[in-house]
């Protein structure tokens, strides 16, 4: 009797270390190119990087990145793009939302499908793209203005107009990542609820807030919460449609911290800057939720 439970005692061991045969690769993969790169980061932003050498220097790099008026500079600068895209993108993410989940609408997989594409294009070629569109000189919009009789503006080098080429051009991309997002939301709200308003007497405008905001609230907050965090890492858009120029009046934080990290090899201030980009992302999500579930 004692023999016999030698086999089923391997067996459920071999039960037991099965699945994590199968774990294992992305273990190896997760703790060698993510656990620990975020770890050696976190020991290095306390650190400073001189001639491969690492010393301790304790909160220095963070009284480098507080005292440097230029980071100040990259994080308003995000904050404006942040504070006046996102609101514009959500907006008419919903408004074409609603207007894909019409009934009568002909062609819906073929204009879903219109509206997603732009977040396919890879983020390199597309900035490329706006770039020549909205070149000084040979620019197809100032081409456009000049066969109006108008002189072009010099979109790319001009404070608020740099920022509104890449503002432009993020909504341009993303909106129709979100428009998806929140028809997912729209599709969900059951249409009885839109009937038995209609027989109250509800108008549109009102079965719009009553049910419809309602309804897509949690995929609305999710798409927000996309948008903020993704904005507060904008790195390609103005990195190639305007350098950070004029004058860093384009620079965004993520931005800074490669300059910092790989112009001027200060490791430190730009993992500790990392790390800072994270608590202000933490912080933002956290209000957005807390908003929300006050409401």
């Amino acid at each position: 009797m004692q023999k016999s439970l030698y086999p089923r005692r391997g067996r459920s061991i071999k039960k037991v270390l099965i699945p994590f045969a199968f774990l294992l690769p992305y273990l190896v993969i997760y703790l060698t190119f993510t656990l620990y790169p975020t770890a050696y980061s976190v020991v290095l932003s306390f650190m400073k990087f001189k001639g491969g050498n690492l010393s301790f220097v304790g909160l220095k790099n963070f009284q480098f990145l507080f005292s440097d008026p230029v980071f100040f500079k990259a994080i308003a600068n995000t904050f404006i793009i942040l504070l006046i895209q996102v609101p514009i993108q959500t907006l008419l993410a919903v408004v074409l939302a609603n207007f894909l989940n019409k009934k009568l609408l002909r062609c819906k997989g073929l204009l879903r499908m219109i509206i997603f594409m732009p977040v396919l294009i890879d983020t390199v070629s597309y900035s490329i793209v706006f770039r020549l569109f909205f070149n000084t000189e040979n620019g197809m919009i100032n081409n456009f203005l000049r066969s109006l009789g108008m002189a072009g503006p010099d979109w790319l080098n001009v404070g608020f107009l740099s920022k509104a080429v890449i503002m432009i051009a993020m909504t341009w991309r993303w909106t129709g990542y979100n428009t998806v997002i929140i028809l997912g939301g729209l599709q969900n709200i059951p249409m009885e609820l839109y009937e038995a308003a209609s027989i109250d007497g509800a108008s549109t405008g009102q079965q719009f807030w009553n049910i419809t905001i309602p309804g897509i609230k949690p995929v609305l907050l999710f798409s927000v919460i996309l948008s903020v965090t993704g904005t507060l890492q904008l790195f390609t858009e103005p990195y190639l449609l305007t350098y950070g120029g004029p004058v860093n009046e384009t620079l965004t934080i993520v931005q800074y911290l490669y300059k910092v990290g790989f112009k001027t090899f200060n490791f430190g201030a730009a993992s500790a800057g990392s790390y800072v980009l994270a608590i202000m992302i933490g912080i933002l999500t956290f209000l957005q939720l807390r908003v929300t579930k006050e409401d």
